[in-house]
């Protein structure tokens, strides 16, 4: 009977009734389905049950969760979208800023410099998948807050692997300026070239496949074909040191254009296999965190590195989006948008603590720092920005000014 229990077949029924468990609390809270899935993994997972635990299998699922999500999210926006000039500085400083800050921290609580520069790069990091698909629950991907946050998030990424780089090879003592541009051609090289290869070649072979008779007798290839390629480049963007998500968000952005008559739907399809998927990714990102290893010792860093990750993320990403032109209110949007590390912080912390640099406390500290900056941010979101209202953006999704919105002025 107990290998029963370890059938993938048992292991995705529960981890699927887990996350309908997650839908019932978000809806008796009345918070985004993110905020009551994670709980419920956080429920039935090591820190309170111990019924599922962080094994590879979750891990797969989940991941799989992840960049499916992202290939889905990738269908609402244009390449424009990412390469606007706001978007860099807003990653620039959304990453530096952060980095100073869990540095300075780190160094404060008395933590050697090892750990503290890996404290400071794990800060760096930002994860689109919680913040997109809480901005797609309440329906805001088109504001210009969320174009920012998408764009400057997948430059982020770079910057982040950049950051990454360069603290192992110092706290290694083979830094070089060499290797650090290796890293930085290859990231930028991969996008380029996947968004030039999806928008000028895939997606025209997609829709001339879709005019012939062989396509008309399976309706199915070209999707089955789209999801090949989403895969294709989250493994080549996991293969230059980008997180998985980022090539499928370029592979999503690629083909949204595509206009299929006889085929179904890339986007249509692509919805139903994300909402199987990334339930379970979320259901993940609580039953990877285990609150028994959070000791007195570690609790007041923990605390205070989350205060610090979350202000400079503000600061970091908030500052540079109000200077380029987004209202007020619109640029705490974005820098709170920026502000959850999850996974991928969660993977710096990792390295970290598998190449000997940080210790197990402060491994804790930052799985933990990433568990709590993505419950806050749709927290935020749902009961402060977009609490009971839809009418701070006009139907282009342009943030009306704060003068407008509070009804001072003419």
């Amino acid at each position: 009977m107990e290998s029963l229990f370890t059938l993938p077949e048992f292991q995705m029924s529960l981890l699927l009734f887990v996350a309908l468990g997650g839908y019932l609390i978000a809806s008796r809270i009345n918070q985004s389905a993110v905020i009551g899935l994670i709980l419920v993994g956080l429920l039935v997972g090591p820190s309170v049950l111990g019924w599922i635990t962080y094994t590879d299998f979750v891990r797969s699922i989940a991941h799989l969760g992840a960049v499916i999500l992202l290939f889905v999210i990738g269908f609402e926006f244009n390449m424009k979208d990412i390469i606007h000039p706001r978007n860099f500085a807003i990653a620039l400083l959304g990453v530096i800023v952060p980095w100073i800050g869990g540095w300075y921290l780190a160094v404060l609580f008395g933590f050697d410099s090892s750990s503290a520069i890996f404290v400071g790069t794990a800060c760096t990091a930002t994860s689109i998948a919680i913040t997109a698909n809480v901005l797609r629950e309440l329906g805001k991907l088109q504001t210009e807050a969320a174009k920012a946050i998408i764009g400057a998030a997948v430059i982020d990424d770079v910057l982040a692997l950049l950051a990454l780089a360069i603290s192992a090879d110092i706290v290694s003592g083979s830094f070089s300026y060499t290797s650090v541009a290796v890293v930085t051609i290859k990231a930028v090289a991969f996008i380029i070239i996947a968004a030039a290869a999806g928008l000028l070649i895939i997606s025209r072979y997609m829709e001339s496949l879709d005019a012939t008779p062989f396509v008309q007798k399976y309706p199915e290839f070209i999707f089955i074909f789209a999801m090949m390629l989403a895969f294709l480049y989250a493994m080549c963007a996991e293969a230059v040191g980008l997180s998985a998500i980022v090539g499928a968000f370029i592979a999503g952005v690629s083909f949204k254009d595509v206009r299929l008559h006889r085929s179904h739907s890339l986007k249509e399809g692509a919805e139903y296999l994300q909402i199987i998927f990334a339930s379970i990714f979320f259901v993940s990102l609580g039953i990877i965190a285990d609150l028994h290893a959070v000791t007195q010792e570690i609790l007041l860093f923990l605390i205070a590195l989350t205060i610090i990750a979350i202000i400079t993320k503000v600061i970091g990403c908030g500052l540079p989006a109000g200077l380029m032109g987004l209202c007020r209110r619109d640029a705490l949007i974005v820098g709170f948008g920026m502000a959850p590390r999850g996974e991928v912080a969660m993977i710096v912390a990792l390295i970290g603590l598998e190449k000997g640099i940080i210790g197990q406390g402060v491994y804790v500290a930052i799985v933990m720092m990433s568990l709590l900056t993505t419950v806050i941010t749709p927290i935020v979101y749902r009961n402060w920005f977009y609490r009971g209202e839809d009418g701070c953006y006009d139907k282009d999704g342009i943030c009306i000014s704060d003068s407008a919105v509070h009804g001072r002025g003419t």
